[in-house]
């Protein structure tokens, strides 16, 4: 029983799970805005524009009856025959339009947004990056001392000259330190043999 829990909490604590379980939550959250931003706002509008074009009141009057069923209401003193709509059969054109709209609003909001964040993220990249190599403690610092942003980009790109230099000349130290290879020295003994015919 003491290893099944010890599992259990090793499989909960994992960060996997407890991220799918943050986007979970979010993404609930995330679909009552864009619920609501379709629903009470976007698709309103949408409707009444599909009602002046298709002349009716609203999509839920588009529909074709296969087979009717009349009730007797009476309006105004007069008894009248209405279509029982909870009764008849019928091809319900208005849901079918709604559930386009809605899945069309939602996709594109959802668009907007991700392409906002991708933006986003890409700003803060490009800025991260663009003082490098300097380190983000150096970069306040600097600021601290109200340095403007040219200043901190000469003092990047200093830094980043004088690190380039260091290692070109590690690099050309590492080079005269590497052992020789097989090749290398094949071909200083054959140097060595042909001044010693020479002579």
């Amino acid at each position: 029983m003491k290893k099944f829990f010890g599992e259990f909490k090793k499989f909960i604590t994992r960060g996997n799970v407890l991220d799918m379980a943050v986007g979970v939550i979010v993404g609930g959250a995330f679909t009552a805005i864009v619920n609501a931003l379709s629903n009470n706002i976007l698709k309103p509008i949408i409707n009444w524009l599909l009602a002046l074009i298709l002349g009716k009141d609203s999509l839920s009057e588009v529909y074709t009856v296969l087979k009717p069923v009349y009730v007797d209401s009476v309006i105004e003193g007069n008894t009248v025959q209405v279509l029982d709509l909870t009764q008849s059969i019928y091809i319900d054109w208005g849901a079918f339009i709604n559930a386009i709209i809605n899945f069309i609003l939602i996709a594109f909001v959802l668009f907007c947004i991700v392409k906002a964040i991708n933006t986003a993220n890409e700003g803060f990249k490009k800025g991260a990056h663009k003082y490098d190599p300097l380190t983000s403690d150096e970069i306040i610092a600097y600021r601290r001392e109200g340095k403007k942003s040219k200043e901190i980009l000469a003092i990047a790109q200093e830094k980043a000259e004088k690190l380039a230099e260091e290692k070109r000349i590690a690099d050309e130290e590492a080079a005269k330190n590497a052992p020789k290879t097989e090749a290398q020295l094949l071909a200083e003994i054959a140097d060595l043999l042909k001044a010693q015919q020479s002579k």
